[in-house]
């Protein structure tokens, strides 16, 4: 069950699609990035998300090997990015999450912080 969640907000991710990434998060969940420690709510996090959808025409996640956990599930990655002028980005990642009752409560993000300063910067 954890992994049909890890793959639906995959899925949702590189779909563009903010509101199935919501209906996948619990009304509580906090999403923390290691590259600023920062904490953020479900808002905060779909406020990102909808900024990357408007800045990156395509997101594909390659080179995936994930793994259910006994409360979530693990992923590591290459999330493949291409911005509206064809400049691509490849940003490898680690999400652990935890799940309950069908939604996404937690999520840690590890990202290169060179890679990430290279994404915004």
């Amino acid at each position: 069950m954890n992994l049909d969640i890890a793959e639906r907000i995959f899925t949702a991710i590189e779909e563009g699609d903010v509101d199935a990434v919501r209906d996948i998060y619990a009304s509580e969940a906090v999403i923390w990035h290691n590259f600023d420690q920062v904490e953020q709510d479900v808002e905060e996090n779909l406020q990102v998300l909808r900024s990357m959808v408007a800045t990156f025409k395509e997101r594909s996640y390659g080179d995936i090997r994930r793994s259910e956990t006994a409360d979530g599930f693990v992923q590591q990655h290459v999330l493949r990015l291409t911005r509206q002028d064809g400049t691509r980005v490849e940003l490898p990642g680690c999400i652990i999450a935890t799940c309950a009752d069908g939604k996404i409560t937690r999520i840690d993000e590890y990202l290169d912080s060179a890679q990430v300063a290279r994404l915004v910067g």
